[in-house]
C-alpha cells in the first residue's frame, strides 16, 4: 500500500505541468485525505481549480516558497510534501542569479525548516539532470538545493522527518518543452533551429516521471538521490519524429548549455548503486542511521551516467507513439 494512501499531501509549485499531473494522480490512485496546492501565480491557480472541479480533498495556498511563515502555515498537518517551486529557465538565470539563489536555494532551505517544524513525514524533492556537474547557474542553485535536502536529514534526526531528491532529465509535454515550438515552425514550412545535430538528451514523460516519484515516497529511508534508468533520445531522431522532412539549420549551443546531459557524475560512482528501476546515489556524510537498500548493485568503477553512453535509447518510433503521432 502506497504510502500516500490517507494522508495530507503537499506540493509546492503545484500549478506546473509536474504538480498538475502529480495532483491528478495522487487523486485518482491514492486515496488522499487532502491536497494541498501551493503556488504563488494566482492565475494559474484559477486555471488550476477549473481542471480539478469542485473536489473537496483540495485546498490552495497562494504563497512563495522565500516565504518561511507561508510555509510553516500551509505545512500545518501535512504528511508529506513533494517540492516541485524552482526558477528552471537556463538562460534567464544567467541574467537573473540572485533571484534563482533566492528561490532554488534559500527557498529549499526554508522548505526543510518549515516541513520539521510542522512534523511532515517524508520530502520528496526534484532536482534536474543540470545539478550533475553543471556549468550554468540554474545547474548549480540546483545542486545547491539537493546538497540542502540530503543533509536535512542531519537536523531532523531528532525527528520523524526525511528527506530524499529525485533527480531525472527533460520531461517530455512539460511546459517550455521543443515539441510544439518544432511543431509551429514546420507547420509554417519554416526551418527548425538546431542546436547541435549530435545532441542527445535523457526523456521521461509526465506520467512516468510522477509515478517515479510516488515509487519514491514508499522506498526512501531518507538521505537518497534517486535517478530513474530512462532512454535517450537524439535530437535529429525527435525532428524526424515531430516534423518528418522538415528543414534544419544548426544555432550553435547555447550559454550554460551542455551537448549531452549527465544525471550522475563519473566521481560519484563510488557511491552509487543500480536497483531495478533506478539509481541510487548515496549521502557522503550519513550520522542519523542511513542504511543502504539490501536489493542495490554497486555500478562500475568508472561508471558516468550520460546521456550519451546510456545503454536504453528511444527510435523515431518510438518517439512518435509517445508523442502520440503516426508511426
Amino acid at each position: 500500500m502506497n504510502v500516500l494512501k490517507g494522508s495530507s499531501i503537499l506540493v509546492t509549485g503545484g500549478t506546473g505541468s509536474f504538480g498538475k499531473t502529480f495532483i491528478r494522480h495522487v487523486l485518482d490512485h491514492c486515496e488522499p485525505e487532502r491536497v494541498v496546492v501551493f503556488s504563488r501565480d494566482e492565475l494559474k491557480q484559477y486555471e488550476a481549480r477549473q481542471l480539478f472541479g469542485n473536489d473537496q480533498r483540495l485546498r490552495w495556498f497562494i504563497g512563495d516558497i522565500r516565504d518561511p511563515q507561508r510555509l510553516r502555515r500551509a505545512m500545518h498537518g501535512v504528511d508529506h510534501v513533494v517540492h516541485a517551486a524552482a526558477l528552471k529557465q537556463v538562460d534567464t538565470a544567467e541574467y537573473n542569479p540572485f533571484e534563482y539563489v533566492q528561490t532554488n536555494v534559500v527557498g529549499s532551505q526554508n522548505v526543510v525548516d518549515a516541513a520539521i517544524e510542522c512534523g511532515v513525514k517524508k520530502v520528496v524533492a526534484l532536482s534536474t539532470d543540470k545539478a550533475s556537474s553543471p556549468i550554468n547557474l540554474y545547474g548549480a542553485t540546483k545542486l545547491v538545493a539537493d546538497k540542502i535536502f540530503v543533509s536535512a536529514n542531519h537536523y531532523a534526526a531528532g525527528h520523524d522527518t526525511r528527506f530524499c531528491v529525485v533527480r531525472y532529465g527533460n520531461v517530455m509535454g512539460s511546459r517550455g518543452s521543443v515539441i510544439p515550438f518544432f511543431k509551429q515552425l514546420a507547420a509554417e514550412g519554416r526551418s527548425l533551429p538546431i542546436t547541435d545535430r549530435e545532441m542527445t538528451r535523457f526523456w521521461i514523460t509526465l506520467d512516468q516521471a510522477v509515478a517515479f516519484v510516488v515509487g519514491s515516497f514508499d522506498r526512501m529511508a531518507g538521505g537518497e538521490l534517486y535517478v530513474p534508468r530512462i532512454p535517450s533520445m537524439r535530437i535529429m531522431d525527435l525532428v524526424e519524429a515531430v516534423a518528418p522532412g522538415s528543414g534544419t539549420h544548426e544555432i550553435g549551443i547555447r550559454p550554460g548549455e551542455k551537448l549531452h546531459e549527465e544525471m550522475i557524475a563519473g566521481d560519484d560512482a563510488h557511491r552509487t548503486l543500480m536497483l531495478d528501476d533506478r539509481y541510487v546515489v548515496q549521502p557522503t556524510i550519513a550520522e542519523w542511521g542511513y542504511t543502504p537498500p539490501t536489493d542495490g548493485v554497486p555500478v562500475e568503477e568508472k561508471f558516468n551516467y550520460r546521456s550519451d553512453n546510456n545503454d536504453q535509447w528511444l527510435s523515431v518510433a518510438q518517439l512518435r507513439v509517445m508523442l502520440g503521432e503516426p508511426v
